[in-house]
């Protein structure tokens, strides 16, 4: 029996607030991974990896990145031995956009002490606020 494929409102909520390419794009790689590997975790993860070579998460959404690329260190690993070196994510903040783009995106989410934090302070910031809008979103 083939996987179902998810719904809308299947959707994590933080895409069911994003534009419908950044849908598309986690529901055709869900789809496919879900055949492969079954429908569950993995299939999800394998999901969110390719949203966030494109994408990148901004408070409750996602945003299309202005150049494609691995967004941290654990998603730029290739190859079946990635797996067996787990690192950890920025949980979709571009870890790897300039300084320049992390200050702006801590301004529009109204960080705090920005202008004196390190870049990997910065991501840390980020992944805080968007865990905080996304908290605030779901009610």
């Amino acid at each position: 029996m083939a996987p179902r494929k998810p719904r809308d409102n299947d959707l994590p909520s933080t895409l069911q607030r994003s534009d419908k390419h950044a849908q598309a794009t986690w529901q055709k790689t869900h789809d496919s991974a879900a055949e492969q590997y079954g429908d569950g975790e993995r299939a999800h993860r394998t999901a969110f990896s390719a949203l966030k070579h494109t994408y990148e998460k901004v408070g409750d959404h996602w945003e299309p990145k202005d150049e494609a690329g691995p967004s941290d260190a654990q998603a730029a690993q290739r190859g079946p031995a990635a797996r067996n070196r787990p690192r950890d994510t920025a949980e979709g903040v571009d870890a790897n956009a300039s300084k320049q783009h992390l200050l702006d995106l801590a301004r529009r989410l109204d960080i705090r002490g920005r202008s004196r934090m390190t870049k990997a302070q910065l991501v840390e910031a980020l992944v805080k606020a968007n865990r905080r809008e996304t908290a605030r979103a779901r009610g």
